[in-house]
């Protein structure tokens, strides 16, 4: 019965299905002046211990759901120098072979890089539950793709002199 049980508290688990986060009034405010202070000039003027953003898991989940139609199929994890990525959402019918099928992805994306030089590395992607290797990502694993997207050739985000991610925040410590 204990078996039976674990069993069936491990299938909920894994399925369980991915709930935006909806931020209250209060809430809304908090991370609108957070995204506020980030959006002003790469050297603004600050006054002494203004210059930390902390984003809570919950405030970036929320961001995710107000700003984006992402909310209902995408969700973060925040962990020690990393952040986990879960998707799950239905494939459109005209696909070949998995058309119609509900997909459930997670990825892991390690957070380093040397002071003021914030990497965002792909370490994993899962797509129901098997480990894609790198060859079928265009060798995308372990590449720094926040340096490629954002085109920095020196490895430096103008105005950031920290990207830290903790459990459960997101710190952003400016210049």
């Amino acid at each position: 019965l204990v078996l039976l049980l674990a069993l069936v508290g491990f299938w909920w688990w894994h399925n369980r299905p991915i709930q935006p986060v909806v931020l209250s009034q209060q809430e809304k405010e908090i991370v609108a002046e957070k995204v506020e202070s980030i959006q002003k000039p790469a050297e603004p003027k600050y006054e002494k211990g203004k210059k930390e953003i902390i984003l809570t898991e919950r405030e970036l989940n929320g961001l995710l759901n107000e700003n984006t139609a992402f909310g209902k199929s995408l969700s973060f994890e925040l962990a020690t120098n990393a952040v986990h990525a879960r998707v799950e959402t239905d494939l459109d019918k005209d696909l070949p072979f998995v058309g119609g099928k509900h997909l459930k992805a997670r990825a892991r994306f390690l957070v380093k890089g040397e002071t003021g030089k914030p990497a965002l590395v792909l370490d994993d992607l899962t797509v129901w539950g098997v480990s894609l290797p790198n060859d079928w990502l265009g060798g995308m694993k372990g590449h720094d793709l926040l340096g490629e997207v954002l085109g920095m050739k020196d490895g430096h985000i103008a105005g950031v002199e920290e990207f830290k991610v903790e459990p459960g925040q997101l710190l952003i410590r400016l210049k």
